[in-house]
């Protein structure tokens, strides 16, 4: 078991998410940044959908009321465990009734916590997300708050793999298609879109992130389309000219433009991006997303060859 002792900004349960109900109206939820939830799992050599913890900013404590090994990834948010720093991107061994403590940092905004075994809470529609929105999945459909007991399993084995990963690099330049609404806006407006620097607003959360710049006036329109499918990654452009990034747990359908959409190997960046971080957009060819998405998973594959021999 392990007992929330300070619950943080916001602690939940995510796997990699609930997939084929959008049709339903039910968002994907799941880990914002995939890579890191991936990689820890690996760590520990759990499955890659194991549920993990994720911790946005930091501030959070945690007590283990039993044996096992944790690894963990994402941001640096300057975990402790009885006062002794841990780093992302290792798996530690843990004796029950020891203290994990989050402070916070500024590489990023999400660190995620696998255990051995993974979080262990009923599955909803075929995934343990918390879906913060519909409140269901995860723990009780919500956050976790502070007296919360999420259950593991008891790790007892002596822990012998002494492996990290490396984070993926972080780009501060996403990459993107063409949505289906680009020839429906002005070349003026697509051109202000091209060349703005961007900074992440403060209302920003896990179905979206807004997207703030000097260019609004020129980005403005009028423009009135019926709903349609929006899924994570759609770049939705309100009539203030102001444009959202969806993320996991945003709806499922929308009325407004779609200027762009980020390409795969790029989403999970926009977990850890922290208010007023500056980002550009470049469009890119199918080619050039394919083989960025090939490259990030060559080095997910990498990562479990080089396990391998642990856990043969």
């Amino acid at each position: 078991m392990i007992k929330v002792i300070k619950r943080g900004i916001q602690l939940t349960i995510q796997d990699l998410g609930r997939v084929g109900f959008r049709h339903l109206g039910v968002s994907r939820s799941g880990s914002l940044d995939t890579y890191a939830h991936i990689i820890a799992n690996r760590l520990l050599n759990n499955t890659d959908n194991a549920a993990v913890l994720e911790l946005t900013v930091g501030l959070c404590e945690l007590q283990f009321q039993c044996d096992t090994v944790i690894a963990l990834h994402g941001a640096d948010l300057k975990a402790t465990l009885d006062g002794h720093p841990l780093y992302p991107g290792w798996s530690y061994p843990i004796k029950a009734m020891q203290t994990l403590k989050f402070a916070t940092g500024r590489g990023g905004s999400r660190a995620y916590i696998a255990v051995k075994g993974g979080i262990e809470c009923p599955e909803v529609m075929g995934s343990k997300s918390t879906d913060l929105g519909a409140a269901i999945g995860g723990f009780n459909g919500r956050a976790l708050q502070s007296g919360d007991v999420v259950a593991i399993s008891p790790y007892t084995k002596p822990w012998l793999c002494n492996k990290g990963a490396l984070t993926p690099p972080k780009r501060n330049i996403i990459r993107l298609h063409v949505g289906p609404h680009y020839e429906l806006l002005t070349p003026e407006c697509i051109n202000a879109f091209c060349d703005t620097a961007f900074t992440i607003n403060p209302n920003s959360n896990r179905m979206g992130v807004r997207l703030d710049h000097k260019n609004a006036d020129i980005m403005q329109h009028t423009l009135s389309l019926p709903s349609v499918a929006v899924a994570p990654g759609s770049i939705q452009l309100p009539p203030d000219g102001n444009p959202i990034v969806l993320l996991n747990d945003g709806q499922t359908t929308g009325g407004y433009p779609l200027i762009a959409h980020v390409i795969e190997a790029d989403l999970h960046q926009f977990a850890q991006f922290r208010t007023a971080d500056p980002i550009t957009f470049e469009f890119v060819s199918l080619e050039q997303a394919n083989a960025a998405k090939n490259k990030l998973d060559a080095h997910l594959a990498q990562l479990k060859l080089s396990l391998s021999r642990y856990w043969d």
